[in-house]
């Protein structure tokens, strides 16, 4: 009789253990998932090497602004950072430059200076995961990580020159170029075509002073054209603030290109031809950001937003003479006025 409790209480210990198990059986334990951890993405990274000062209202602070036109667009340095080497008139030091960056491992190189094909011809290939740009042309080399831009300049030259032959009183314009090459000669010769549909009594006095910064030069040759009976001048290059400060000084109306030159000389400047390579430098990143890492060629014109004709505020511009303008950008747009240039 006394081996009955102690079965009894076998039986209770084995129940109380076969529930512990099944207990533990029925929710199986998980090892804790960590958290989904995602890298930051890197921004692009963009260097730019140009023949002058960021601030030189012409040629090379066009990038410049595009470049920040860009970056605040892409939602900022978290997303678009770039560096530059402005001052790079010595071709040398703008190869080492561009090499440099090359080094480093930038996304896109910018050379922006017709004066640097050759060095471009040169590195490209050393970097062949490297995307390089360079300007004004549409040569390429045939590389497939070259990218190749350049500006209808003639397009807001034409406008430029046809409110030039409106507002001259002497019927006799001024014109002081660089170089007789890239967007500068397209430029000058889209202003010439631009005044003589205008006016074809009209005489368009060119002087090319052979250099893209010497300011002393333009501004001997804005006194030439004046004591030739200029009363209206244009000019391009970053070299036209020697020639916009005689203009000033001598009362004569001045038309600029590139960038907006209003702020030398308010009261004189009329309008400004200004560019933005955003147009298409936001192309080239897409390409690059989707494995296309050159060989296509850009172009900036009035269509496309790239070349904007802006007024100056401050200059007191006849109505006849802007509705003229507005009807030349027009047509220009829609193809009725075909300007001819020198490749």
């Amino acid at each position: 009789m006394k081996r009955l409790p102690l079965i009894l209480s076998l039986l209770v210990v084995l129940a109380l253990v076969m529930s512990g198990c099944n207990s533990t059986s029925s929710a199986p334990t998980q090892a804790p998932q960590a958290e989904a951890t995602q890298a930051p993405q890197k921004p692009f990274r963009v260097a730019v090497v140009m023949p002058s000062s960021i601030n030189d209202l012409a040629f090379s602070q066009s990038m410049y602004d595009a470049l920040i036109a860009v970056q605040k667009a892409m939602g900022g340095p978290e997303a678009m950072e770039f560096v530059y080497s402005d001052g790079m008139y010595v071709v040398d030091d703008a190869a080492a430059a561009i090499r440099d960056y090359a080094s480093q491992g930038y996304d896109l190189i910018i050379a922006h200076g017709s004066q640097y094909g050759s060095s471009l011809q040169e590195i490209a290939p050393d970097f062949p995961n490297t995307s390089f740009a360079w300007g004004t042309t549409v040569d390429t080399f045939g590389m497939p990580n070259v990218f190749a831009y350049e500006a209808a300049s003639e397009e807001g030259g034409y406008v430029n020159g046809v409110m030039a032959a409106k507002l001259s009183k002497s019927d006799v314009l001024g014109v002081i170029g660089p170089i007789e090459t890239g967007d500068a000669q397209r430029y000058v010769e889209g202003f010439i075509a631009g005044a003589q549909a205008t006016n074809p009594n009209v005489k368009v006095n060119v002087t090319w002073t052979g250099s893209f910064s010497d300011v002393s030069a333009a501004a001997e040759a804005a006194n030439t054209h004046i004591a030739a009976g200029a009363d209206v001048l244009t000019g391009t290059a970053q070299m036209v603030v020697g020639a916009i400060g005689v203009a000033k000084e001598k009362n004569v109306l001045w038309f600029g290109t590139q960038a907006d030159q209003s702020s030398l000389a308010p009261n004189i400047v009329v309008a400004n031809q200004v560019y933005h390579w955003e147009v298409v430098l936001t192309q080239m990143i897409d390409l690059i950001q989707h494995g296309t890492l050159g060989g296509k060629a850009f172009t900036i014109n009035l269509a496309n937003g790239g070349e904007v004709v802006e007024y100056n505020p401050q200059f007191d511009l006849p109505q006849d003479v802007k509705d003229a303008a507005e009807t030349a950008i027009q047509d220009i747009k829609d193809g009725k006025i075909k300007i001819e240039v020198t490749k």
